[in-house]
């Protein structure tokens, strides 16, 4: 199989949604493609070092707390960022709080990266 299957490669395409959204965000939406693939990379580095900086930031603030928790509560926390981010389309960007839909892109990002990290580190075994 070309496209892997599994939780561990739904992890990367959201990372790699998550980095394209956030470059979405900072260029536009557009129909067709208008940069050539050198600028893309160089949009997509730029986006996936300034996630992974919130990341390390966040590790450790909190005390890698995302090493006790379950894969699945990614995905929980991935999916509650992706409501948030419906929520603030729906209201057009007007919010409450000073969030963006960039800050939940990232969180989105680094959500799924704590999920690689987990599962790559973890031994998983058969339940059945």
């Amino acid at each position: 199989s070309l496209v892997g299957e599994g939780i561990r490669p739904e992890f990367v395409a959201i990372v790699n949604y998550g980095i394209v959204g956030l470059i979405q965000l900072e260029l536009g939406a557009v129909d067709k493609p208008d940069i050539n693939p050198e600028r893309a990379l160089s949009f997509y580095d730029a986006h996936i070092k300034t996630s992974t900086t919130l990341m390390l930031a966040k590790n450790h603030d909190y005390g890698e707390a995302w090493r006790s928790m379950r894969v699945a509560s990614y995905t929980d926390l991935i999916l509650m960022k992706l409501s948030r981010v419906k929520e603030i389309e729906d209201h057009r960007g007007q919010v409450a709080v000073s969030e963006g839909i960039s800050a939940n892109y990232m969180d989105i990002v680094n959500y799924a990266l704590f999920g690689i990290i987990k599962l790559s580190t973890e031994e998983i075994t058969p339940t059945h």
